[in-house]
């Protein structure tokens, strides 16, 4: 090959190789995606700060950014039982950075209860594991005159209508533990809903509300401290953390109510972030101080994997929905 045809040649390749890059023919190099989590992963929860839900999200949030290598920062959007924060979640990207710490009154007390509510529990979300359970509490202003359950319920029937409880809000377990004790008891007392179990807590304490069911993590130091009286755990069984202080079902035989704690993602998350973050979830809930301040909290920890967390889903919706027709509850 003559040297000006091998000249010419190479100019017609070159050609033909800026021809295919300005007309489009070869694609440009796929860029270079940063891995998951590349920044801050804010875990929302739906209820004031103070509350169990808050208390358990911290400690595993605490837990998962060593496990992620980043921040998860705990954002609280309180309101409307848990729905105003749950409905920002189900609407964010679902890029993994948005995430939800759900509740059983989130996810399968609301659905029930409100007539409309801004999110369906199964639709828009999508499941991540199942990280806690555990009972709720009885308790009462130490000025109540009632040591007891019965003497609680023996009080309400002499004055009837006289005593309120107070409650994280409409249709939260701690208003449904309520109204359940008072059809199982045949007593009446008024409901007062706060924007959470914190701010209800302050009141109880402070004697402005007299009584209150509230979820047992939060309410162990009160009782312990003797700010609070305790009078009876939901559970069917005693909690370890107490065992002096009794179930209310042995006062009330059948009365059984848990609340749950689980992390959601809204829908259309890519499975391979729900696995990062299930991954780091799990390892949170089974490193042994967070398992050791679980259990000092009354709470047992579970750590289930996202498609045991949709079965259990379903299940609560199935086990709540006639315990909420017989109560008659029901939220606009």
């Amino acid at each position: 090959m003559s040297a000006s045809r091998s000249i010419l040649r190479r100019r017609a390749v070159l050609g033909l190789g800026t021809l295919m890059v300005s007309g489009g023919w070869v694609p440009a190099p796929a860029e270079a995606q940063a891995p998951y989590p590349s920044r801050p992963v804010t875990l929302v929860v739906p209820f004031s700060a103070g509350g169990s839900t808050d208390l358990v999200a911290r400690l595993i949030a605490q837990e998962m950014t060593g496990h992620l290598g980043q921040q998860i920062m705990v954002e609280n959007r309180g309101g409307a039982g848990g729905t105003i924060g749950s409905a920002a979640v189900a609407r964010a990207v679902p890029d993994g950075y948005t995430i939800l710490m759900a509740t059983v009154a989130t996810h399968a007390l609301n659905p029930l209860l409100y007539k409309t509510i801004p999110y369906d529990p199964v639709r828009d979300f999508t499941p991540i594991s199942l990280l806690a359970r555990f009972p709720s509490v009885l308790v009462v202003h130490p000025a109540v005159a009632a040591n007891n359950v019965q003497e609680l319920i023996d009080l309400l029937k002499a004055n009837p209508g006289e005593y309120s409880y107070a409650s994280a809000g409409n249709g939260t377990p701690s208003h449904l533990s309520g109204e359940m004790f008072k059809s199982m008891a045949g007593v009446d007392m008024f409901h007062v809903p706060y924007k959470g179990a914190g701010p209800a807590l302050v009141d109880v304490m402070g004697g402005h509300v007299p009584i209150m069911f509230d979820n047992l993590p939060p309410s162990l130091e009160h009782i312990r401290a003797g700010t609070l009286r305790g009078l009876g755990v939901t559970s069917k069984e005693r909690a370890p953390t107490i065992l002096e202080l009794p179930a209310v079902d042995e006062t009330l035989p059948g009365y059984e109510i848990y609340s749950w704690n689980a992390l959601f993602a809204p829908a259309g998350t890519p499975q391979s972030i729900i696995r990062r973050l299930h991954g780091a979830a799990l390892a949170a809930v089974k490193d042994p101080e967070a398992a050791t301040r679980l259990k000092e909290l009354s709470v047992t920890a579970v750590g289930s994997t996202p498609e045991e967390l949709a079965t259990y889903l379903k299940t609560e919706l199935t086990k709540w929905a006639p315990i909420i027709q017989t109560s008659g509850v029901q939220l606009d």
